[in-house]
């Protein structure tokens, strides 16, 4: 009896076992798990992911790879999560910051001590840069946490940034030298210590003006005898108690209040809050217009509590206008050879909504109808039953609206890597195939033009701190393709995406109302909104002024205002954040993979709907005419 052939083994199987060994050792966890696939890179409880090496890889490919590992093992080893989350921020660009630079800390751990370790940590640190295109050269485009981060390494372990990374670390190099040199040298004497080297990074965010606010209002606190920060504090306060039921200035509270009894679900509140503040006689000239009961967060929402300082500095802009088109060209062709394999399963699932869709619009018939065409199909009736009457049948089209889709993506900081590329590459084969289908597609981004406010900030600083200025950031709504617009022509729009420095910050409610009101102003019959989205909004400049539910608040009062008053469909998709809290009709998957089948299924369960209802109709048609 001839032997069973033996299976072929994994020739790179030796490497793997001996790389996880190494991991553990490293780790001091002999429970890590160990996985190699093509997600990117990360580490999750006591399971580390790791690329997965060809079949016969470089002598680079494996530094790179031992450097992830590497990395990962001396994280479970050196860093405390308690730690860490007691000391970190609370979000935005001040949390990113310190994180990059906590990465650095506990990699210096390992370098200084490991010579190994530290050649496979550098392998590691500039092949990350090598893959990456059109890195800034601008301060304004350059991100501040990966900036920071090289350069304590550099003052802790004595490495230059990589070459491809250089342009940009030198962009913000002597800014941050001249205000944090001192502390960052004081970082390195600190990297066995992840308490004091956490509470020395706190101050170097303090002297960066990334936690300002935080520390003025310590200070402020404190300082009871300086009279302007007094008065700052007070009407900080005045403005913080009738920011829920007042949409107007701290200048005209009193007339708010006053005429605010016009509106009966604002009558008690208001009248309480004129006594407390013993108004009385009031101009009725100066008098603000009453709140009117049917008032719209979407048009007017001074009504409900959301200001904005002012909106000089905001921008709505088309993506080819934010970059030159070769490096859009260059741009586009980066995602399309780092997405390969995602287009293939994409692609599959958008050909399957397709199937649906053109099933819905695909022709069909009336039978058992007085006249139309001879139904032969029946005419046996007739042979077994001469008196049996003779039935006809009629073509008719599946009803089926006009519809418009816009799909609006979230631009901030923490999309950045594999989520905003993902994102990317599903809008863009979603537009093609619903293209494809009669269905018009508009694809939106939402960001901020600076990190920390920008010159809304600076204006604000320059008049003197006025206290609840609203929202204190320069808004940068990004249209990558408008509706009317064939997908071959913006396609490679999307490659802006890809762009070093465009993903900063997200106010989600301005983005959600402005897109909402783009869909508003369209023909079609159905309007479709979807949001895609990896977090709640965050913008430090606003939130370091403001309550720390401020944004939030607003985006729920917009998605409300939508989902219960507008006759536009609302769907969000959450990539690892529970979006169903905010939303009635969302999903949230944990990975960026899933993307393309969220939305697919998701359009697939809305068209759908629409069909069921207007079936049942053309069947009771046909009953009545047999």
């Amino acid at each position: 009896m001839p032997a069973p052939p033996k299976r072929k083994s994994d020739p790179g199987l030796p490497f793997k076992q001996a790389l996880t060994q190494a991991t553990r050792a490293l780790a001091g966890d002999g429970e890590l798990q160990v996985v190699f696939s093509s997600d990117a890179p990360n580490l999750k409880g006591h399971t580390a992911t790791l690329p997965q090496p060809s079949r016969a890889p470089t002598k680079k490919e494996i530094a790179v790879l031992r450097g992830h590992a590497d990395s990962m093992a001396l994280t479970i080893a050196c860093h405390d999560a308690g730690v860490h989350s007691r000391l970190a921020p609370r979000g935005g660009l001040a949390r990113s910051v310190f994180e990059a630079v906590e990465r650095m800390r506990v990699e210096a751990v390992g370098a200084t001590r490991m010579k190994g370790v530290a050649a496979n940590l550098t392998a590691k640190t500039e092949a990350k840069f090598e893959g990456q295109a059109g890195l800034p050269t601008e301060r304004e485009d350059a991100p501040l946490d990966e900036c920071l981060a090289l350069i304590v390494r550099e003052r802790m372990l004595g490495q230059k940034p990589p070459k491809r990374a250089a342009p940009m670390v030198e962009a913000w190099r002597s800014w941050i030298d001249d205000r944090a040199s001192g502390l960052i040298d004081s970082l390195g004497e600190n990297v066995d210590d992840q308490e004091a080297f956490g509470r020395l990074l706190r101050d170097v965010l303090s002297a960066l003006e990334l936690m300002e606010e935080e520390a003025q209002g310590s200070e402020d606190e404190t300082r009871g005898e300086d009279e302007e920060s007094d008065q700052a504090q007070g009407e900080s306060e005045e403005a913080g108690q009738e920011q829920e039921t007042k949409p107007v200035d701290a200048d005209e509270d009193t007339e708010a209040d006053s005429d605010a009894g016009e509106d009966d679900a604002e009558l008690a509140e208001t009248s309480d809050q004129a006594e407390l503040e013993g108004e009385t006689d009031i101009d009725d000239r100066t008098r603000a217009p009453p709140r009117r009961p049917n008032v719209s967060v979407l048009d007017d929402p001074g009504a409900f509590g959301y200001q904005v300082y002012t909106r000089q500095f905001d921008e709505t802009v088309a993506a080819e206008n934010l970059c030159d088109p070769d490096e859009l060209e260059r741009l586009r062709s980066f995602l399309d050879k780092q997405l390969t394999h995602l287009h293939v399963a994409v692609s599959r699932l958008a050909n399957r909504l397709q199937r649906r869709l053109m099933a819905q619009q695909s022709r069909a018939w009336d039978f058992d109808l007085e006249e139309g065409i001879l139904d032969a199909a029946r005419l046996s009736r007739v042979v077994t039953d001469p008196l049996h009457p003779l039935s006809f049948k009629a073509e008719r089209d599946m009803t089926f609206r006009d519809t418009v889709v816009t799909l609006v993506l979230d631009n901030s900081g923490s999309m950045r890597g594999r989520p905003i590329m993902v994102a990317a590459s599903c809008a863009d084969i979603l537009a093609r195939t619903l293209e494809r289908c009669g269905v018009k597609v508009e694809i939106l981004g939402f960001t901020t033009r600076q990190w920390k406010g920008g010159q809304t900030r600076e204006r604000w600083l320059a008049d003197g701190k006025p206290a609840a200025p609203g929202r204190l950031n320069d808004l940068r709504h990004i249209i990558y393709k408008a509706a009317d617009v064939p997908w071959r022509r913006a396609r490679r729009n999307l490659g802006l995406m890809m762009r070093e420095g465009l993903l900063k910050e997200n106010i989600d409610g301005e983005a959600l109302a402005w897109a909402h009101n783009r869909l508003m102003a369209r023909p079609e019959q159905r309007r479709i909104l979807m949001m895609i989205s990896d977090g709640a909004p965050v913008d430090d400049s606003t939130l370091s002024v403001n309550s720390g539910a401020y944004l939030e608040r607003h985006l729920r009062q917009v998605i409300h205002e939508i989902e219960t008053r507008s006759p536009i469909q609302l769907i969000a998709i959450g990539i690892g954040h529970d979006v169903t809290r905010y939303y009635s009709r969302a999903v949230t998957i944990t990975d960026a993979e899933e993307l393309g089948g969220a939305m697919t299924e998701k359009l697939a369960e809305l068209f759908a709907e629409q069909t069921e209802p207007e079936r049942g109709r053309g069947e009771a048609r046909m009953g009545g005419r047999r």
